[in-house]
């Protein structure tokens, strides 16, 4: 899956790029309105994300430009909220809408909806993620307590720290889904993901010392070059 992110800022530029590569698309970055109209008409692209306010042309020129000429979805983004530039955006043919700042995990869901029902929907959809008063998680012997904030496995009884216990309640909810360091490090320290930290590597492998190592059946695996995730052990 091939997606083009035309965003002049270069953190956010580099911060969309990783945690897209992390979650398995294949991404190329424009910095600017011209190159980035360039390579949307030349290039192929599955989705294109497309910031508003940019130098050259901004982004409401180019995706003019590419809707003429192209069958692609196009999610827009900027730091204007006015109602009148949203519509301004969806009018030439926009498919969803995003304002900064953003969450990485929204932007991410926001994505997978316009892949997997096609372009030109028009609206935003966003994930959900059901379950909401639920009070005990459980994967094979793991369980997890949310009520009394306790973890077990095979009966004994786990001692994790705050920021352990959000980590495998996130993995838990979301098992057998490869999560991402960047989807991590929002959800669960709510922070950008930065390449210089490795924050959430030195947390799973804290968490897998308590959950995993002491026991036979091994459940928190690693995919190198794409996160981590959690499974239930097999039959």
């Amino acid at each position: 899956m091939r997606v083009l992110v035309v965003e002049d800022e270069p953190k956010l530029a580099g911060y969309l790029r990783k945690g897209l590569t992390e979650n398995g698309y294949v991404v190329d970055v424009a910095a600017d309105g011209i190159d980035g109209r360039h390579l949307a008409l030349n290039g192929e692209y599955d989705l294109i994300v497309l910031d508003v306010m940019l130098p050259g042309i901004d982004g409401f020129s180019v995706l003019k430009a590419i809707k003429a000429e192209k069958d692609v979805a196009v999610l827009m983004l900027t730091a204007r909220d006015g109602v009148e530039d949203r519509v301004h955006g969806l009018q030439e043919g926009a498919d969803d809408y995003l304002v900064k700042p953003f969450a990485f995990s929204e932007l991410l869901a926001r994505l997978t909806a316009l892949r997997r029902r096609g372009v030109r929907s028009g609206s935003g959809a966003s994930s959900g993620s059901g379950g909401a008063s639920e009070t005990m998680l459980t994967l094979g012997d793991l369980q997890l307590d949310l009520a009394r904030r306790k973890a077990f496995r095979g009966g004994q009884s786990i001692d994790l720290t705050n920021k352990e216990f959000l980590l495998l309640a996130l993995l838990m909810r979301r098992r057998g889904e490869v999560l991402s360091r960047t989807v991590l490090a929002e959800q669960v320290w709510d922070m950008n993901f930065d390449s210089d930290t490795n924050v959430v590597d030195v947390a799973v492998r804290r968490l897998r010392a308590k959950v995993d190592d002491p026991f036979e059946t091994k459940m928190l695996r690693t995919v190198r070059g794409m996160g981590y995730v959690l499974e239930a052990p097999s039959p």
